[in-house]
């Protein structure tokens, strides 16, 4: 089964809150992110615009990245919050003063009803938005955060991701990639066994950086001091059921592995201008 069939259809009027908190009671040593899981609008914004099948593509969500995220969850006995609404909506990995954060254009798709979507020409609208659908996603985030360390927990705050195999008629030769700021204790170990699996081609910072201020990562890593990393994977290999299952073996088994590692699991603060974690 294709992972399309896990989200509403772009102009669904079911009613639906912002967010999908999966394995509420999971263990708080980890928690799982899905920013881009959904391709679904909410009740009265129709398709913005946009043909219904521009949300089959990868402007709209990362494909498989949702089933990814379920899996890696339930493999790690974890909570994970999932977006239930597309990143044209709103984008939740970008910070409320990011220009990007409601796309004007993406992939040479321009969103007509995002044209004034910005503080200064429509700011009623901006500002629901980031009231109905991106506070509530990063505030469940905060909460299991919140609730892992009212246990004296430090968790592994994770992000799941997904990329296009070409762009702009380039191949991408990675199968995955890890995203990452100034903080790299998780990623270099992690990023050494994946380079370990045969044939594997795993990336460093590709084929996105991981240094933009106030994304999700940002906010829920770096300010908090704790360790994480964003996962990104080529979107051909998790297409299927099947591919996200290997996958999210492949990263609980690796991740388990690296999150027991001495120093992961403490409270490290690498704000800008600080050096780079060892």
């Amino acid at each position: 089964m294709d992972d399309l069939s896990l989200t509403q259809p772009p102009n669904s009027a079911a009613a639906s809150p912002a967010f999908e908190l999966f394995n509420p009671d999971g263990s708080p040593d980890f928690l799982v992110l899905c920013d881009h899981a959904a391709n679904a609008l909410p009740e009265g914004y129709g398709t913005l615009g946009l043909a219904a099948a521009d949300f089959s593509r990868h402007i709209a969500w990362d494909i498989g990245a949702a089933g990814v995220a379920r899996r890696l969850a339930g493999l790690l006995d974890c909570p994970a919050v999932l977006a239930r609404f597309s990143r044209l909506l709103v984008d939740l990995n970008r910070g409320e003063d990011d220009p990007t954060i409601v796309m004007k254009l993406s992939d040479g798709a321009i969103i007509p009803a995002n044209r004034d979507v910005d503080p200064t020409r429509n700011g009623a609208e901006f500002a629901r938005r980031i009231e109905m659908f991106h506070a509530p996603y990063h505030g469940a985030a905060e909460a299991r955060i919140a609730r892992a360390r009212a246990l004296g927990v430090v968790p592994v705050i994770l992000s799941v991701h997904s990329f296009t195999p070409y762009w702009r008629g380039h191949a991408r030769p990675w199968h995955t990639s890890l995203l990452w700021d100034r903080d790299a204790r998780l990623v270099r170990p992690l990023l050494a066994a994946l380079r370990a699996e045969d044939g594997l081609v795993a990336g460093d910072n590709e084929p996105y950086t991981g240094r933009l201020i106030n994304d999700c990562m940002y906010r829920h890593g770096t300010a908090y001091g704790l360790p994480h990393v964003l996962i990104e994977i080529r979107q051909d290999l998790i297409e299927t059921e099947e591919g996200q299952a290997v996958w999210a073996a492949r990263y609980a088994r690796l991740l388990t592995q690296a999150a027991a590692l001495p120093g992961i699991r403490e409270i490290r603060r690498f704000a800008p201008g600080l050096p780079i974690s060892p």
